[in-house]
């Protein structure tokens, strides 16, 4: 039930920042396009893993047949990979209107719908190499997943074949697809830092820490638990970690569960400009209930006046 109310609230939470940046204007600008494509990102991301938990821990029901298990396991790494492009280009996003403010309207407008597909078309290709090698394995037996939904570094354990080829491959993809955008994104800070600290107005400082801190939170949770979980650094070799444990299945419960449900909140309550637009559209509900109500009791008056 507890898992249930989280996806309830994730779904919501998601929603209502998709259409309140859909239907209000004054959030139509790069940095809330991005973050509109990340809330329909969580929604597809939580809808491809949390059911299937829910019916294990509601039903009972902790059978699933391959074809569904290796679905599950390429349109979650599909939107596992979407999200770490994503929380790149969202970094470059604030970067370069801190550090190039009089371009970046004229620049960022015309390239954010490029920028979000190219995050959706590297999930998918990556995605789809990790597929690929990992469904050319042979299984043969005893099919018992230990993890709470069909992720890469359990159904490799599973097989019979030898997985060396099939790990080297999704080492890479961790590297490219989860340890360098983080690497990018830190970079990117540092100096979003530095510019920042050069500003000699305080309330200047403050806005640029204040929009960019939301989604430095988001992005350091995502990653610090994604990394923990499929990349191990030991010397200068990255290699995913060979068998999956009780630790690692409880990060990717908070990567899969938790932080999309700390999402929606993390952008609302450090957001002033959605904040400002929350408030106005309770407003404008609020002020609409009030003329239907003054409405009807002039009405009702001028009927009995009449009488």
């Amino acid at each position: 039930m507890v898992v249930l109310l989280i996806y309830i609230t994730c779904i919501g939470g998601n929603t209502i920042i998709y259409l309140l940046i859909k239907l209000d204007v004054s959030l139509h600008m790069p940095m809330y396009y991005f973050i509109s494509v990340f809330a329909i990102v969580e929604i597809i991301f939580v809808s491809i893993i949390i059911p299937k938990l829910l019916d294990i821990l509601i039903a009972g029901r902790n059978r699933i047949s391959f074809v569904a298990c290796f679905l599950q396991l390429y349109c979650a790494d599909t939107a596992g990979g979407t999200q770490c492009y994503l929380l790149t280009v969202m970094a470059f996003d604030r970067h370069f209107a801190i550090t190039n403010p009089l371009h970046y309207f004229g620049i960022m407008s015309q390239a954010c719908t490029k920028l979000a597909a190219f995050s959706w078309i590297a999930g998918l290709v990556t995605a789809f190499v990790l597929i690929i090698f990992t469904a050319s394995l042979d299984y043969c037996g005893p099919n018992k997943i230990q993890h709470f939904f069909c992720d890469l570094t359990p159904l490799q354990n599973l097989a019979c074949s030898d997985p060396h080829v099939s790990n080297m491959v999704t080492s890479v993809a961790c590297i490219f697809g989860i340890l360098l955008p983080f690497i990018i994104i830190i970079g990117l800070y540092i100096h979003i830092i530095i510019k920042v600290l050069e500003v000699k107005s305080v309330y200047g400082k403050r806005k640029a820490f204040s929009t960019c801190s939301s989604h430095l939170l988001v992005a350091s949770l995502f990653f610090c638990t994604s990394i923990t979980v499929y990349v191990k650094p030991s010397a200068i070799v990255v290699y995913v970690r060979p068998k999956g444990s009780q630790h690692d299945k409880f990060l990717a419960l908070v990567y899969t569960v938790i932080i999309p449900l700390l999402n929606p909140f993390i952008y609302t309550l450090r957001n002033k400009d959605v904040k400002a637009a929350l408030r106005k559209s309770k407003l404008l509900r609020v002020l609409s209930q009030l003329r239907f109500s003054k409405t009807f009791v002039d009405v009702h008056s001028w009927k009995k006046e009449l009488r």
